[in-house]
């Protein structure tokens, strides 16, 4: 399918792709420049405006979120954690804003077998893998189909090809992710897949919060509720063992409202291990069905944002690692200055497939992934 009858099939406005263009009605726009080059590639970073003010700039180096301002009573405040360039991201990010995958999150020694085979992936994660691996989606740049205006909103649609082999997964993943700035001040986030061959898939996005302001200091004080009654217990190397526990009695129940850091000393520093969350939690409801994850409150400001989405787990992770990390604007960043709710199937589920509980990521020949999730804020 051509560029422009992808544009007309999702019913957006594509544009023309230089340094600058502008496309809007009333207050609505989408803009674009250049934000540096990547192996003689054009990076573009496109910021969308909804009626309210509020505005998301994503680039497509990682189809990543640079920023995300919200119109809050105190004035804008841009609620993610980033940097001002390409280089940055390129050279220190941790996972800032972008989209993660083939793989998200862990895979156990970098290894899986599928359907009689064995599959070696890069290990750059101690002894397992991690988020796609050395070149995951987080470091391609992807192609821009179309942005413009919808009856949701603002859109900006990207696709990634994933040839065979490519750290040492099977089978041509395509992978087109959506991006929409809605009119109600919701960022809604749209994934799908599909495959030559069979191969797992959790594409997963990793945008870094701070509802008081990506440069305000820690999160420790912001009150979170996940909709999680169950959790998948993880051995020091943060893979699961392999069954799912209660949260109850445990400092990962949030099924009611509490600051993060009223009982995250529950996870003390161990090693190499820092201390904090980093777990995944299994969400209340049927997979597939569309449903609340989180609510997550600065409770200085009241700016609230909400996430919704039809995946069965949660990766709930509070910045652990970062230490001063010299961030966009000027900014530093301390340890949990910022947190991760990264909706998903759950850690290693490949090779955890068919166990109680545990989602299959395999992804066939003829069937498609789909991945949606909707972070709404209210003031």
């Amino acid at each position: 399918m051509k560029n422009h009858e992808f544009a007309a099939a999702l019913g957006v406005l594509a544009i023309a792709f230089v340094a600058t263009n502008v496309i809007g009605q009333n207050t609505m726009s989408i803009q674009s420049r250049l934000f540096g080059l990547v192996d003689g590639k054009d990076v573009d970073l496109y910021t969308l405006t909804n009626e309210n003010g509020m505005t998301a700039s994503i680039t497509n180096y990682g189809a990543t979120v640079v920023d995300l301002v919200v119109p809050s009573p105190d004035g804008p405040r841009d609620v993610a954690l980033g940097f001002d360039s390409i280089k940055d991201y390129r050279e220190r990010s941790p996972y800032f804003g972008c989209m993660v995958g083939r793989v998200g999150n862990r895979v156990a020694g970098g290894r899986f077998e599928l359907d009689g085979k064995t599959y070696d992936l890069a290990k750059n994660n101690g002894p397992n893998h991690l988020h796609g691996g050395e070149q995951g989606f987080d470091k391609k740049v992807w192609d821009v189909l179309a942005a413009g205006l919808t009856d949701k909103g603002v859109s900006l649609v990207m696709r990634h090809v994933s040839p065979d082999g490519e750290e040492g997964y099977p089978g041509t993943l395509t992978t087109i992710v959506e991006y929409v700035l809605t009119k109600d001040d919701a960022l809604v986030i749209d994934v799908s897949a599909t495959t030559d061959a069979s191969t797992p898939v959790n594409v997963v996005h990793h945008s870094y919060w701070n509802l008081a302001g990506h440069d305000s200091g820690t999160i420790l004080d912001h009150e979170l509720t996940l909709d999680a009654s169950r959790y998948t217990p993880i051995d020091e190397g943060f893979i699961p063992v392999g069954h799912l526990e209660p949260v109850e009695g445990t400092p990962l129940d949030f099924r009611e409202a509490k600051p993060i850091g009223r009982d995250m000393g529950g996870f003390p520093a161990k090693g190499d291990d820092p201390g904090g969350y980093d777990h995944n939690l299994v969400l209340d409801g049927e997979a597939g069905d569309f449903h609340r994850a989180a609510v997550l409150m600065d409770p200085d400001s009241g700016v609230t944002m909400e996430i919704w989405t039809d995946q069965p787990g949660i990766q709930f992770y509070t910045g652990n690692y970062l230490d001063d990390l010299a961030g966009k604007k000027g900014a530093v960043y301390p340890r949990h200055g910022g947190l991760c709710l990264e909706t998903q199937v759950f850690p290693d589920s490949i090779n955890r497939r068919g166990g109680i509980g545990w989602p299959d990521p395999v992804l066939r020949p003829g069937s498609t992934y789909r991945h949606r999730m909707e972070h709404r804020f209210t003031y």
